[in-house]
């Protein structure tokens, strides 16, 4: 089987890709762009990381598009993706994982108050906080999928109270109950903008956001105004509207944001390469295709 390797690749990134899924399925015949144009009759799925818009055209006999990222946002609205096409998109077991663990330490150091004491050292300042118990801090996880269910194991056998909200529940009755709030929802026309003054207004005083998401999903001036006058009281952030973060963005800087450069979570290649060679197979035996994607939904 003919196999276009496509996308946007940081630097050794593609061959290190390439490297691992012909390990995980060398039955197949990996391409890159110039190899697909050559016979694009043959190609018969594309394993992509953001490709352009139009890269995908031309391919008669496409019959599979395997994403390596997790979000596919700017797939399903690449109006040049072809739309008979399925789309598959990256559930990694290890990035699952590694999500778990960034949200833990994050509701950690807010449980805790490491991210206080970490102002406090700033300011020469001794002084020691009450201690709460995990099973005291509510947490409010936003995502019910893959990435949610992991996280929310992981928050709930260190004996955190953990509640999720996806779509079709009431999120103004679980806002004033959440204590901290993790963003884990795919990025879509309906979701987009969502933590905004209205949603932050629904939050207890003392409350605090931990976003590893999407950017897209905060109104980031509504979210400054809600550090600066409640209720929040600090936010993670690990991703944003603009990446990199410009450099006189007020986040940088400001007491009450703990700034990650989208680290969260990396797609592990290693994983990540078993997931979509276990997906080809399924194709070249005819079987049902595994974490397709409803375009409509956007996720």
């Amino acid at each position: 089987m003919d196999i276009l390797l496509c996308g946007r690749f940081d630097t050794g990134e593609r061959e290190l890709w390439r490297s691992a899924l012909a390990a995980a399925w060398p039955q197949g015949h990996w391409l890159d762009e110039a190899g697909a144009r050559a016979a694009p009759e043959q190609v018969r799925a594309a394993v992509v990381a953001n490709p352009p818009p139009g890269a995908l055209q031309g391919l008669p006999n496409l019959a599979l598009v395997q994403s390596l990222w997790a979000g596919v946002e700017r797939l399903v609205t690449d109006p040049t993706l072809p739309a008979q096409v399925p789309l598959a998109r990256m559930v990694d077991p290890m990035m699952s994982v590694a999500m778990a663990e960034t949200a833990h330490w994050a509701v950690l150091s807010l449980h805790r108050d490491f991210v206080a004491y970490a102002r406090q050292q700033r300011q020469r300042q001794w002084l020691p906080h009450p201690q709460r118990r995990a099973d005291e801090v509510r947490v409010l996880v936003l995502g019910r999928g893959e990435l949610g269910r992991t996280v929310g194991r992981r928050l709930a056998d260190a004996g955190y109270q953990v509640a999720f909200w996806a779509r079709d529940d009431d999120l103004d009755s679980a806002l004033p109950q959440a204590d901290v709030v993790i963003n884990l929802l795919p990025l879509t026309p309906a979701t987009r903008g969502l933590i905004d003054a209205r949603f932050l207004a629904r939050l207890p005083a003392g409350a605090a956001l931990v976003n590893l998401a999407r950017g897209g999903h905060v109104v980031e001036a509504d979210l400054l105004a809600a550090l600066e006058r409640g209720p929040l009281r600090h936010a993670v952030l690990d991703v944003f509207a603009q990446e990199p973060l410009p450099s006189d963005h007020a986040f940088w800087t400001h007491e009450r944001v703990t700034v990650l450069p989208h680290v969260a979570a990396a797609t592990d290649p290693r994983s990540a390469a078993a997931v979509v060679a276990a997906n080809l197979q399924a194709l070249a035996d005819g079987r049902p295709l595994a974490h397709l994607v409803d375009r409509t939904r956007g996720y």
